[in-house]
C-alpha cells in the first residue's frame, strides 16, 4: 500500500475519533445547560475535559505516530525463524532484496516455502529480487567473501532451482502473486519486508550480510522510503532485471525448410558468449534451424535464427565444460541431456550433425 494512502487513512481515523469525542462533549455540555445543581456542574466539567481530549487526540496522535515510525530497532543479526514467523502472518506485501537468501538453504527451506505459500494464501504479493548469478557483480561478491569460502553464483543458482520448482508446484491463483526477478547491479542493500515493516542492512566487505546488525524500520519512515525506492528502481529497470521464467528457459521455434514447425521452451546456458540449449524434449531429423527468443541481456542475442551444432571437445569451450554449466544451473541429470550450440547460419562453418528431429515428439520439461 502506498505511503500516502496509509497516512491518509490514519489522518481520517484521527478526525473520526476526534469528531466522535467532540460529539460526546456537545451532548454533555447541552445536558449541563439543561440541568441544575451537582449534575450540571459534573456534566460541564466532563464535557470540557472531553473537548480538550478530542483536540489533543487530533493534534498529538499524528505526531506520536510519526515518532513511532521513525523509531529504529537494531538486531545483532538476521533472525531467520522470527522472519519466517512474520512471513506466515503477512497479508499485504512481502519483499526480499538480496544476493541470495539463506532462507532457502536446506535447514530453513521447507519452513520458508510453507510460509511463502501461507502469505500468498493470505493475499500477499510476494516479490523476490536476487542477484543474477552470471553477472560480474556475483563474481566480485565471491571474491569479497573468499575467506568465507562462499561461491556466490552457486548459492544463487541453488536458490533459483528451488524457487523454480516451488513456482511450478503452485496453482495458478497463487502463482500470479509470486514474482522472482534477477538484477545485474552491484549489491548494496539487503531488504526483508513483511507488510509495513522491514529488516535492512548493508553488504560489508568480507562478511556475510546475515551476520551483521539489522535495522528494523517502518516502511513509511525515511529509512523505509529509501529502501523502497532502491527496490523499485531495480525492479522496474528493464535492462537491469530478468524474470525467473526467462532465466530458467528460452523459447525456441523449430523450423524446417524455412517453415515454423513447433514452439517449445528449453533449458539453456550461455558460456563464453555462446548459447547452448538442451533439446531432449524433442527429436530433430534433417537440416534444422531454430528461432530463439534469447534473454534481452544475453550477449550476441541477435540474429534470432540459428543452426544447431553438437558441442565437441575441439571447440573453444569443450563439451564437458558446457555440461558442467548445465549441472550448475539445473542440477546433475541422468546423462540424458541433448545439448546443442546455437550457431548463426551465416557464421556456421561446419554442418551440424543433430541426432534426430521429428516435431511430433515434442513434450515439455
Amino acid at each position: 500500500m502506498p505511503g500516502w494512502a496509509v497516512r491518509g487513512g490514519r489522518q481520517r481515523r484521527a478526525f473520526v475519533v476526534g469528531g466522535a469525542l467532540l460529539g460526546v462533549a456537545v451532548v454533555m455540555l447541552v445536558g449541563a445547560w439543561r440541568s441544575t445543581g451537582f449534575l450540571s456542574d459534573l456534566l460541564l466539567n466532563l464535557g470540557a475535559s472531553v473537548v480538550l481530549a478530542a483536540i489533543s487526540y487530533v493534534i498529538f496522535d499524528p505526531l506520536f505516530e510519526e515518532a513511532r515510525k521513525a523509531r529504529v530497532q537494531e538486531h545483532l543479526r538476521f533472525d531467520q525463524q522470527a522472519f519466517v514467523a512474520r512471513l506466515h502472518r503477512s497479508a499485504r506485501r512481502v519483499r526480499i532484496l538480496d544476493t541470495w537468501t539463506i532462507l532457502l538453504e536446506q535447514r530453513h527451506r521447507e519452513e520458508t516455502l510453507t510460509a511463502i505459500r501461507a502469505a500468498l494464501g493470505n493475499g500477499a504479493q510476494v516479490q523476490l529480487l536476487l542477484l543474477d548469478p552470471d553477472c560480474t557483480a556475483a563474481q566480485q561478491r565471491s571474491e569479497e567473501l573468499e575467506r568465507q569460502r562462499v561461491d556466490v553464483p552457486r548459492q544463487i543458482r541453488t536458490n533459483l532451482r528451488h524457487l523454480a520448482a516451488f513456482t511450478d508446484a503452485l496453482d495458478s491463483r497463487l502463482r500470479q502473486r509470486l514474482q522472482v526477478r534477477l538484477y545485474d547491479a552491484s549489491p548494496s542493500i539487503q531488504l526483508y519486508q513483511w507488510d509495513g515493516r522491514a529488516l535492512i542492512s548493508f553488504f560489508p566487505i568480507g562478511k556475510l550480510s546475515f551476520n551483521v546488525p539489522q535495522l528494523e524500520v517502518d516502511m513509511d519512515s525515511p529509512w523505509g522510503g529509501f529502501v523502497h525506492a532502491r527496490f523499485e528502481e531495480l525492479w522496474e529497470h528493464e535492462q537491469a532485471t530478468l524474470n525467473l521464467e526467462r532465466y530458467w528457459s528460452v523459447v525456441v521455434t523449430l523450423r524446417h525448410d524455412d517453415s515454423d514447425v513447433v514452439e517449445v521452451r528449453v533449458p539453456y546456458v550461455t558460456v563464453d558468449g555462446q548459447h547452448y540449449v538442451d533439446c531432449r524434449g524433442f527429436r530433430v531429423t534433417g537440416p534444422l534451424t531454430v528461432r530463439a527468443m534469447l534473454p534481452p541481456r544475453a550477449p550476441g542475442a541477435s540474429p534470432a535464427v540459428f543452426a544447431l551444432a553438437e558441442p565437441a571437445d575441439g571447440d573453444h569451450t569443450p563439451a564437458d565444460a558446457v555440461r558442467r554449466h548445465f549441472d550448475q544451473k539445473y542440477g546433475h541429470d541422468d546423462g540424458e541431456r541433448a545439448i546443442y550450440r546455437l550457431v548463426p547460419p551465416a557464421g556456421h562453418s561446419r554442418t551440424p550433425t543433430p541426432r534426430s528431429a521429428a516435431a511430433g515428439d515434442t513434450h515439455g520439461r
